[in-house]
Protein backbone atom coordinates (compact mmCIF):
# COMPACT_ATOMS: atom_id res chain seq x y z
CA UNK A 1 0.00 0.00 0.00
CA UNK A 2 0.98 3.47 -0.50
CA UNK A 3 1.68 5.77 1.98
CA UNK A 4 -0.70 8.86 2.71
CA UNK A 5 2.23 11.18 2.08
CA UNK A 6 2.23 9.78 -1.66
CA UNK A 7 -1.16 9.44 -1.69
CA UNK A 8 -1.75 13.08 -0.96
CA UNK A 9 0.96 13.93 -3.89
CA UNK A 10 -1.35 12.08 -6.24
CA UNK A 11 -4.02 13.90 -4.93
CA UNK A 12 -2.45 17.52 -5.13
CA UNK A 13 -1.03 16.28 -9.13
CA UNK A 14 -4.58 15.21 -10.03
CA UNK A 15 -5.52 19.10 -9.20
CA UNK A 16 -3.41 21.07 -10.66
CA UNK A 17 -4.12 19.47 -14.32
CA UNK A 18 -7.52 21.09 -14.94
CA UNK A 19 -5.91 24.81 -14.10
CA UNK A 20 -2.94 23.91 -16.33
CA UNK A 21 -5.26 22.55 -18.94
CA UNK A 22 -7.48 25.42 -18.71
CA UNK A 23 -4.91 27.84 -18.89
CA UNK A 24 -3.21 26.22 -22.01
CA UNK A 25 -6.78 26.31 -23.62
CA UNK A 26 -7.06 30.29 -23.12
CA UNK A 27 -3.97 30.95 -24.90
CA UNK A 28 -4.42 28.18 -27.55
CA UNK A 29 -7.94 29.58 -28.39
CA UNK A 30 -6.48 33.61 -28.25
CA UNK A 31 -3.71 31.94 -30.99
CA UNK A 32 -6.29 30.21 -33.16
CA UNK A 33 -8.55 33.14 -33.45
CA UNK A 34 -5.54 35.30 -34.27
CA UNK A 35 -4.00 32.55 -36.73
CA UNK A 36 -7.74 32.54 -38.62
CA UNK A 37 -7.09 36.61 -39.47
CA UNK A 38 -4.03 35.52 -40.23
CA UNK A 39 -2.16 37.54 -37.76
CA UNK A 40 1.65 36.56 -36.19
CA UNK A 41 3.15 38.42 -33.52
CA UNK A 42 7.00 38.09 -33.67
CA UNK A 43 7.50 39.44 -30.23
CA UNK A 44 10.67 39.35 -28.29
CA UNK A 45 14.32 37.91 -29.48
CA UNK A 46 15.04 37.27 -32.95
CA UNK A 47 16.48 33.55 -32.34
CA UNK A 48 15.11 30.31 -33.33
CA UNK A 49 12.22 29.48 -31.58
CA UNK A 50 10.80 32.72 -32.60
CA UNK A 51 11.82 32.18 -36.22
CA UNK A 52 11.06 28.85 -36.71
CA UNK A 53 7.12 29.50 -35.24
CA UNK A 54 7.02 32.08 -38.01
CA UNK A 55 8.31 30.41 -40.90
CA UNK A 56 5.69 27.31 -40.27
CA UNK A 57 3.49 30.33 -39.89
CA UNK A 58 4.34 31.96 -43.72
CA UNK A 59 4.29 28.32 -45.12
CA UNK A 60 0.62 27.25 -43.18
CA UNK A 61 -0.50 30.20 -44.93
CA UNK A 62 0.96 29.36 -48.29
CA UNK A 63 -0.47 26.10 -48.53
CA UNK A 64 -4.27 27.02 -47.92
CA UNK A 65 -6.14 27.80 -50.59
CA UNK A 66 -7.93 31.12 -49.53
CA UNK A 67 -7.67 33.97 -52.43
CA UNK A 68 -6.91 37.88 -51.75
CA UNK A 69 -5.81 37.75 -48.47
CA UNK A 70 -2.77 39.59 -46.69
CA UNK A 71 -0.55 38.26 -43.76
CA UNK A 72 -0.12 40.10 -40.79
CA UNK A 73 3.51 40.02 -38.99
CA UNK A 74 3.39 42.17 -35.86
CA UNK A 75 7.11 42.68 -35.08
CA UNK A 76 8.16 43.97 -31.40
CA UNK A 77 11.77 43.16 -31.03
CA UNK A 78 15.30 44.17 -30.20
CA UNK A 79 16.72 42.38 -32.35
CA UNK A 80 18.90 39.20 -31.93
CA UNK A 81 20.57 36.43 -33.89
CA UNK A 82 21.30 37.85 -37.95
CA UNK A 83 20.96 34.40 -39.29
CA UNK A 84 17.61 33.16 -38.21
CA UNK A 85 16.76 36.83 -39.18
CA UNK A 86 18.12 35.92 -42.38
CA UNK A 87 15.81 32.70 -42.38
CA UNK A 88 12.84 34.57 -42.06
CA UNK A 89 13.60 37.08 -44.74
CA UNK A 90 14.41 34.58 -47.39
CA UNK A 91 10.97 32.50 -45.92
CA UNK A 92 9.29 35.99 -46.56
CA UNK A 93 11.00 36.56 -50.04
CA UNK A 94 9.35 32.73 -51.17
CA UNK A 95 5.29 33.37 -49.95
CA UNK A 96 2.91 33.78 -52.63
CA UNK A 97 0.56 35.83 -50.24
CA UNK A 98 1.67 39.46 -49.46
CA UNK A 99 3.06 39.71 -46.03
CA UNK A 100 2.45 43.21 -44.27
CA UNK A 101 4.64 44.21 -41.62
CA UNK A 102 3.25 45.92 -38.08
CA UNK A 103 6.37 47.71 -36.22
CA UNK A 104 5.40 48.73 -32.95
CA UNK A 105 7.20 48.83 -29.25
CA UNK A 106 10.86 48.23 -30.88
CA UNK A 107 11.85 47.14 -34.10
CA UNK A 108 15.89 46.87 -33.87
CA UNK A 109 18.60 45.37 -35.27
CA UNK A 110 17.86 42.14 -36.79
CA UNK A 111 14.75 43.03 -36.32
CA UNK A 112 14.66 45.81 -38.33
CA UNK A 113 15.75 43.89 -41.36
CA UNK A 114 12.81 41.59 -40.86
CA UNK A 115 10.48 45.01 -40.62
CA UNK A 116 11.93 46.32 -43.61
CA UNK A 117 11.78 43.08 -45.69
CA UNK A 118 7.85 43.33 -45.80
CA UNK A 119 5.24 43.86 -48.69
CA UNK A 120 5.99 47.29 -50.18
CA UNK A 121 3.21 49.44 -49.37
CA UNK A 122 2.28 47.54 -46.51
CA UNK A 123 4.86 47.96 -43.98
CA UNK A 124 3.44 49.96 -41.28
CA UNK A 125 5.18 51.80 -38.06
CA UNK A 126 3.21 53.19 -35.04
CA UNK A 127 4.64 56.72 -34.11
CA UNK A 128 6.07 55.93 -30.85
CA UNK A 129 8.43 52.59 -31.84
CA UNK A 130 12.16 52.57 -31.19
CA UNK A 131 14.13 52.14 -34.38
CA UNK A 132 17.20 51.27 -34.70
CA UNK A 133 19.56 49.60 -37.42
CA UNK A 134 23.61 49.40 -37.20
CA UNK A 135 26.23 47.75 -38.52
CA UNK A 136 27.29 43.49 -37.82
CA UNK A 137 27.96 43.09 -34.53
CA UNK A 138 29.79 39.57 -33.55
CA UNK A 139 32.18 38.35 -30.94
CA UNK A 140 34.50 35.95 -31.60
CA UNK A 141 37.65 34.79 -29.71
CA UNK A 142 40.07 32.20 -31.55
CA UNK A 143 43.74 32.14 -33.17
CA UNK A 144 45.15 34.28 -35.60
CA UNK A 145 44.33 32.26 -38.76
CA UNK A 146 40.69 31.42 -37.43
CA UNK A 147 40.11 34.72 -36.87
CA UNK A 148 41.13 36.14 -40.49
CA UNK A 149 38.85 33.57 -42.00
CA UNK A 150 36.25 34.48 -39.85
CA UNK A 151 36.74 38.05 -40.86
CA UNK A 152 35.68 36.88 -44.47
CA UNK A 153 32.18 35.78 -43.25
CA UNK A 154 31.90 38.52 -41.11
CA UNK A 155 31.85 40.64 -44.50
CA UNK A 156 29.91 38.33 -46.19
CA UNK A 157 27.25 39.29 -43.16
CA UNK A 158 27.60 43.21 -44.17
CA UNK A 159 27.09 42.52 -47.95
CA UNK A 160 24.10 40.50 -47.46
CA UNK A 161 22.46 43.11 -44.99
CA UNK A 162 23.54 46.04 -47.48
CA UNK A 163 21.69 43.64 -49.81
CA UNK A 164 18.28 43.05 -47.78
CA UNK A 165 18.22 47.14 -47.31
CA UNK A 166 19.26 48.36 -50.45
CA UNK A 167 16.01 45.80 -52.25
CA UNK A 168 14.06 47.00 -48.99
CA UNK A 169 14.66 50.85 -49.22
CA UNK A 170 14.89 53.83 -51.93
CA UNK A 171 19.17 53.86 -51.02
CA UNK A 172 21.80 52.38 -53.23
CA UNK A 173 24.88 50.30 -51.62
CA UNK A 174 26.46 53.99 -50.93
CA UNK A 175 23.13 54.78 -49.18
CA UNK A 176 22.46 51.85 -47.03
CA UNK A 177 26.15 52.09 -45.66
CA UNK A 178 26.51 56.16 -44.73
CA UNK A 179 22.93 56.22 -43.32
CA UNK A 180 22.16 52.79 -42.16
CA UNK A 181 24.83 50.59 -41.52
CA UNK A 182 27.33 53.39 -40.03
CA UNK A 183 29.86 52.91 -37.35
CA UNK A 184 27.55 53.82 -34.96
CA UNK A 185 24.24 52.64 -34.01
CA UNK A 186 21.58 54.76 -36.55
CA UNK A 187 18.27 55.41 -34.37
CA UNK A 188 15.30 56.71 -36.36
CA UNK A 189 11.83 58.68 -36.19
CA UNK A 190 8.89 57.05 -37.79
CA UNK A 191 9.04 59.76 -40.19
CA UNK A 192 12.88 59.24 -41.17
CA UNK A 193 11.52 55.92 -41.83
CA UNK A 194 9.23 56.54 -44.36
CA UNK A 195 11.65 59.02 -46.07
CA UNK A 196 14.42 56.37 -46.40
CA UNK A 197 11.68 53.75 -47.91
CA UNK A 198 12.26 51.12 -45.26
CA UNK A 199 8.07 51.66 -43.89
CA UNK A 200 5.35 53.11 -45.63
CA UNK A 201 2.68 53.99 -43.29
CA UNK A 202 2.73 55.35 -40.15
CA UNK A 203 0.13 54.24 -37.81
Amino acid sequence: MESNQLSKLRMLGRKKEPLDTISFSVQDKIETEFLKQNIHFLFGEIDEYNITRAIQWIMYENNLEEKNKTLQLFINSPGGDLYQAFALIDAMSWSKVPIRTIGLGTVMSAAFLIFASGEKGERFISKNCGIMCHQYTDFFEGKYHDLESYRKETELCIQRMTNVLQSATNLDAKGVKTKLLTPSDVWLTAEELVKLGAADHII
